[in-house]
């Protein structure tokens, strides 16, 4: 028995002294994550004006490429006495004259008339032509309908360069009388060349689109934090067309979602095929944007393992180094579990509830402690870890800015902001006048951020394709 209990004292003994000269080990229960679900949060909806400037000059150039050559021809003169054919002269002028567009369009025409009568199956008919060119004026009224600027217009005037004439026995004689009922013929013509060919020019749908979907690529913001910023468009808005001075104007509006995603590069959201453009009286001048900040708690992990790098924590002999940090989600609290060498090996747990600071700019996490597990086996085997000072240096390290995210995503988006050009004549500009942090939203996949950003976004339309 004196044998046993002898052999007993010494195993003790050595485990003493082991104790003494080397690292204590902790093996603490996990707090196991709640399941996983899919990634929902509260979206908060964003609305971005877009107001669109779409040069005079850029309709007249448009207008003159698909308005050439012959633009009218009637060649059946047995309906009423005319043969006609009327060609674009010159080029087209377009300019504002009272809040409508005056077009002037320099023409030549051919008119072949027939007087005479058919009498008892006989045809008496004298035929004459007669080659002359002036120039049209026409005003229209301008509207904004699915997509295409839509204008309405009007054959103001005609003014012959010369009058139209017939030389008859010698004598040169005026012949408007003759040719103005001709006009009359063709003016509607004339009047549907023009909105058709405006309307053609001004269906500004397809670069209004594309631009918005090269908006909508996932662009990176940071490559140290691997952030995204991705726009998933809900629908569109629109104001009728205005004519101030010599550009059209219109107000859009892109009601969206806003997300700043971690990891790799994310999905466009865009669907072009879903886009409805709906008429509205109005719109703010300023942006109201919501972006949403999706941080998985994987990529989490990743940026507070950066921030743990190199520190260790204790006093005296007594020290462990963080090698690693998990972090995830149970019961409305986050979980940070850290992987510590040094003096104590193994991992423990933390629980706390993240907030943020509206003064310094910081996440934080409050209330952090043990878990519950991990605090009593610390109180068993490495009390001195426990202690007040250690835990406050750790949470310290859990504090976490995120003002030089809010600037340097800032100065990211900057660039878009100045004369930007996702395709050719479509340009970009703006200001950023402030973004805030709004609040944190948990789920069991990620911790979501809520920032507002508010400024102002133009676009001008120049050149279109």
């Amino acid at each position: 028995m004196y044998k046993i209990f002898y052999t007993v004292c010494c195993f003790a003994l050595i485990g003493m002294a082991l104790s003494c000269t080397s690292s204590q080990k902790i093996a603490a229960l996990k707090p196991e994550p709640d399941e996983a679900s899919p990634l929902l949060y509260d979206n908060a909806v964003s609305f971005i004006n877009l107001p669109i400037k779409i040069k005079l000059k850029e309709v007249e150039n448009q207008t003159n490429k698909l308005l050439t050559g012959l633009i009218y021809e009637d060649t059946n003169i047995e309906d009423d006495d005319y043969e006609i054919k009327i060609w674009k002269l010159a080029p087209i002028s377009i300019q504002n004259e009272k809040g409508k567009i005056k077009t002037i369009l320099p023409l030549k025409a051919f008119v072949k008339y027939r007087l005479g009568t058919n009498r008892f199956g006989i045809s008496l008919y004298n035929t004459r032509e007669f080659n002359f060119n002036g120039n049209v004026t026409l005003v229209s009224d301008v509207s904004l309908t699915n997509w295409q600027l839509i204008s309405s217009t009007e054959l103001k005037s005609l003014d012959w360069n010369e009058s139209p004439s017939v030389t008859i026995l010698g004598k040169v004689v005026p012949i408007t009388y003759l040719i103005n009922p001709a006009i009359r013929i063709f003016k509607s013509r004339i009047e549907k060349s023009i909105d058709d060919a405006i309307g053609k020019s001004m269906d500004f749908k397809p670069n209004v689109l594309e631009a918005l979907e090269k908006v909508c690529i996932p662009f990176e913001m940071s490559s140290n934090y691997q952030s995204w910023l991705r726009v998933a468009p809900i629908e569109m808005y629109t104001t009728n067309a205005a004519l101030q001075k010599e550009i059209i104007t219109f107000q859009m509006g892109l009601k969206c979602n806003i997300e700043t995603l971690l990891g790799q590069k994310p999905l466009s959201k865009f669907d072009r095929n879903k886009m409805v453009l709906k008429p509205v009286s109005k719109m703010p001048q300023h942006i109201n944007a919501n972006i949403v900040a999706v941080s998985t708690y994987e990529d989490a992990s990743r940026i507070m393992t950066k921030n743990f790098h190199g520190q260790e924590f204790g006093s005296g002999s007594k020290k462990v180094t963080v090698q690693n940090v998990a972090i995830w989600h149970k019961d409305g609290k986050m979980i940070i579990a850290l992987d510590l060498s040094g003096s104590l090996n193994g991992k423990i747990y933390l629980a706390g509830f993240p907030q943020y600071n509206q003064q310094s700019k910081e996440i934080y996490f409050d209330r952090l402690d043990y878990a519950i597990d991990t605090k009593s086996r610390l109180l068993r085997s490495a009390n001195w870890l426990v202690q007040g000072y250690v835990l406050r240096k750790i949470q310290e390290s859990c504090r976490y800015s995120i003002q030089p995210n809010l600037e340097e995503g800032k100065q990211n988006i900057l660039p878009y902001l100045k004369n930007y050009s996702p395709i050719p004549g479509v340009f970009v500009n703006g200001v950023i006048e402030n973004i805030e942090f709004q609040k944190i939203q948990l789920t069991n996949k990620a911790i979501i951020a809520f920032i507002q950003v508010n400024g102002e976004v133009n676009i001008t339309v120049d050149g279109l394709r």
